[in-house]
């Protein structure tokens, strides 16, 4: 437990915050070089083959198989930058061990309370050793937890050769936080028959479902005029995209659905009278309804544009991923292998939608199926994200179980 600590404490006081507003930069920020470098070093350091990172800080390496018979190349996948939401600069990690079920206190100068009657998951992890931040950073476990098991479980089947398994390939990517984790992952070079992303949430998550994704990039046109002589002349654009706002459904928002409810997401929006922008993105596990929700949004544009008598707003909509499910479903066993996997350690598996995406659901339309499985953080992209131990020693375990299964299988 303790090496699963020093070293989970090593990566995330390696700052590699994303930036999303770097969009020719690969990856987005210069500082996710520190910790991919290090992840090189050490990969070769403990007798992993094959280590190589390429211009945009993808790292790839493989365990070699141990069999005497063949049998599909397995993938583990985890992304070292951390989200642009929340700083990730000085994170202070602090250790409670044995928790006793109360608010713990993350900042006394501060005021800053991880309390159960808020974050009522905590209740599960009473008598273990939690993780937190100290109340002014993000922790980054999504996804340095990640990380961390992929290596722990490297290594300990490097240290223990009696475990028989196939070959091993993993890899760590940037920019996942940014939604390019995946654009240039060298899909052939891995040669893996499948993979799983280690990224999930708490201990038992395997998903293989998420969102289809789109953004839209709104722009509404006005007409600026003095106020005291605007009549019939003034076009005020902040009034029309108010219009634009209002048509979206309004129980169809992030704070109003769950599961497998689609919803519309007005995330930012800058203007003035000459001008509007606003930002938005559309979100559906069904694929039927996730283009119809396309075709709404074009639909409330094309409306507010007759009832002017012109064209003031324009939409353009990007689509930016979509469900992995597709992918999956005709290669189920990977998903069957995971669960049998989190069985056999007395794991409860809790198999859902994913609400978001993951490098996984490119990847699996890039030709590498890749379901999804927890790497136990909690509250993530936030000053109360905490990660307990003992869900990280879980995910190690279940990336060892996988190997293990997957020669068994193909035996």
């Amino acid at each position: 437990m303790q090496q699963i600590i020093d070293r989970f404490f090593r990566y995330v006081k390696i700052d590699t915050q994303s930036n999303p507003n770097n969009e020719a930069a690969f990856p987005s920020t210069e500082k996710q070089w520190d910790l991919a470098n290090i992840l090189v070093q050490e990969l070769k350091d403990m007798g992993m083959q094959d280590v190589h990172i390429d211009k945009h800080a993808y790292i790839m390496a493989t365990l070699p198989s141990n069999l005497d018979y063949d049998v599909p190349t397995v993938g583990f996948i985890a992304h070292m930058d951390t989200s642009p939401d929340f700083t990730g600069t000085n994170v202070k990690p602090q250790i409670h061990k044995n928790y006793d079920g109360k608010d713990i206190v993350l900042n006394k100068d501060k005021n800053i309370i991880l309390s159960p009657d808020y974050f009522e998951d905590l209740l599960q992890y009473k008598g273990q050793t939690i993780i937190t931040t100290d109340g002014t950073t993000l922790l980054g476990a999504d996804d340095k937890a990640g990380i961390t098991e992929i290596m722990c479980a490297m290594q300990y089947l490097i240290n223990n050769p009696d475990i028989k398994h196939g070959a091993i390939r993993v890899a760590f990517t940037p920019d996942e936080e940014v939604g390019k984790g995946a654009h240039k992952f060298d899909v052939e070079k891995f040669n893996a028959d499948w993979a799983y992303t280690i990224d999930g949430s708490q201990v038992g998550e395997l998903e293989y479902e998420n969102f289809n994704a789109a953004g839209a990039k709104v722009t509404i046109t006005g007409r600026s005029v003095h106020p005291g002589y605007a009549k019939g002349k003034m076009v005020n654009s902040m009034l029309i995209s108010s219009e634009f706002i209002n048509a979206l459904p309004a129980d169809e928002t992030p704070q109003t659905t769950t599961g497998y409810e689609g919803f519309f997401h007005v995330y930012g929006m800058e203007g003035n009278v000459e001008k509007t922008e606003i930002g938005l993105i559309i979100r559906d596990h069904d694929r039927k309804k996730f283009e119809a929700r396309k075709i709404q949004v074009q639909q409330i544009v094309d409306d507010i544009n007759l009832r002017l008598g012109k064209d003031a707003v324009a939409v353009e909509i990007k689509d930016q991923y979509f469900n992995m499910r597709e992918k999956v479903e005709p290669v189920m066993h990977i998903v069957d292998i995971a669960e049998d996997a989190m069985k056999a350690l007395n794991i409860k598996p809790l198999i859902k939608a994913i609400r978001g995406g993951t490098d996984g659901s490119q990847l699996s339309y890039m030709g590498l199926p890749c379901p999804n499985i927890f790497a136990g953080g909690h509250n993530f992209h936030g000053r109360f994200e905490y990660v307990p131990v003992e869900s990280m020693e879980l995910a190690i375990k279940t990336i060892v179980k996988i190997a293990e299964l997957t020669a068994e299988k193909f035996k």
